[in-house]
């Protein structure tokens, strides 16, 4: 009685689930195809605007202004001035009921992402992936019949395979999911991210892989650890620094009613920073792939210019991001956190000759400053990780990126992405 009464209810079950995960797979297959031509281009062009650079430096100054200016007609005429609020508004459609994210987003994220990195924005296109593949995964729940009760899933599925595309890293696409967005145990919910991951791993692990940066970490020495504790502190007031400018700049363009005034002072300011310090041109990993030849330099001297940087990037990002640019922090956290690190093991070096190794804190350094920002210290131990094709640090990092978050949690206890929703 009891096992006939409760086999369609099984039945019915399993069909439902099969149907996520179909869908799932279905999801990780187009954040793929989405992430990796998105990232393909972007470093084609970003690269080829680089180099006409190189022989005109002054072309600084037409660039950003025409990407702000392509941004802002597409805005109005493509999508209507529709809002595109980022990882807050997916965040949004996971909390509150009944909310979704519309499809217009995946166009909208893809191309804005494109256009502000290419052009010379200071930020990256993850933000923008990020969004663009949540929305696959609100669309497919949204068409398919029977899926609406899944949207939070496939949405979850659908970023997570984007960072897993982004930056061949399946683990971080995975704890991005869960630190930020969700933390949702159901196995529903863990096998769709997990279907989405594989498949959006698989097909750019054979299609599209590329490292994104060719470090020769070999080895790190236990007598290091206080350092990297004190990285992590460091890392933790920069992570901040970033967010409350990101904040202010963001409410600062927020109050400029007019547009154009709003494209024009933002180009200008971006294309002044970049025109006196090009490592400030567009995502920057250029210029953290440049940071090993640098630390080989024991010279104070170095630093300086490098220092410079490390101050004026919160403020390219923040511009780019107030006067209309489409991206987030994941990029700049990361050239913040390469410069801190090379900067603390050098001086550190200097002055009381340390031996400690440059390479080891520059990668520290982007984990530790993405935790910081993000607050997520496993995405950003794993992402690091993935990205420089290297377990050797795990454990450094992981205490730098644990140091990071709580002391940016104690001084300002909200990220660009979570400020407005509870302030």
């Amino acid at each position: 009685m009891n096992t006939s009464a409760t086999s369609p209810y099984r039945q019915k079950k399993a069909k439902r689930t099969f149907t996520v995960l179909c869908a799932a797979a279905i999801i990780g297959v187009f954040a793929a195809l989405l992430a990796d031509t998105l990232k393909v281009i972007t470093e084609h062009y970003e690269h080829d605007f680089l180099h006409r650079l190189d022989e005109n430096q002054y072309l600084i100054f037409f660039l950003p202004l025409i990407g702000f200016t392509t941004i802002h007609i597409l805005r109005h005429f493509l999508f209507r001035n529709k809002p595109n609020k980022g990882i807050k508004e997916v965040m949004d459609s996971i909390v509150r009921d009944g909310k979704t994210l519309p499809a217009y987003k995946i166009p909208s994220h893809y191309f804005n992402g494109f256009l502000t990195v290419i052009f010379g924005g200071s930020t990256g296109i993850e933000v923008s992936t990020v969004v663009a593949t949540a929305s696959i995964g609100a669309l497919s729940s949204h068409k398919i019949d029977n899926l609406n009760k899944y949207r939070t899933d496939l949405i979850c599925a659908g970023l997570a395979a984007g960072v897993t595309a982004l930056f061949n890293a399946p683990i971080a696409g995975f704890m991005f999911a869960f630190e930020v967005f969700t933390s949702r145990r159901k196995k529903t919910h863990i096998a769709a991210v997990v279907t989405a991951i594989l498949t959006s791993f698989l097909l750019t692990k054979y299609f599209f892989y590329k490292q994104v940066f060719d470090f020769n970490v070999t080895i790190w020495h236990k007598e290091a650890l206080p350092y990297f504790i004190l990285l992590g502190i460091l890392a933790g007031f920069n992570s901040v620094l970033l967010t409350r400018s990101v904040l202010f700049f963001k409410n600062f363009f927020g109050s400029i009613k007019n547009d154009y005034v709003k494209i024009l002072s933002g180009s200008l300011i971006i294309s002044m920073l970049i025109f006196f310090f090009p490592s400030l041109y567009g995502e920057g990993y250029s210029g953290i792939k440049n940071l090993p030849i640098i630390s080989q330099s024991a010279d104070l001297v170095v630093l300086l210019p490098i220092l410079i940087v490390l101050f004026l990037k919160p403020i390219a990002t923040s511009v780019t991001l107030g006067a209309g640019g489409d991206g987030g922090v994941f990029a700049p956290s990361l050239f913040i956190g390469a410069f801190l690190g090379l900067i603390t093991a050098i001086t550190l070096n200097h002055f009381f000759h340390l031996n400690l190794i440059p390479l080891n804190f520059i990668v520290i350094g982007m984990a530790a400053v993405l935790s910081g920002s993000i607050h997520a210290p496993l995405t950003s131990i794993f992402l690091v990780c993935a990205i420089t094709d290297n377990y050797i640090l795990f454990i450094p990092i992981l205490i730098a990126c644990l140091v990071s978050r709580f002391v940016a949690n104690r001084i300002y206890p909200y990220t660009v992405y979570t400020y407005k929703s509870v302030a």
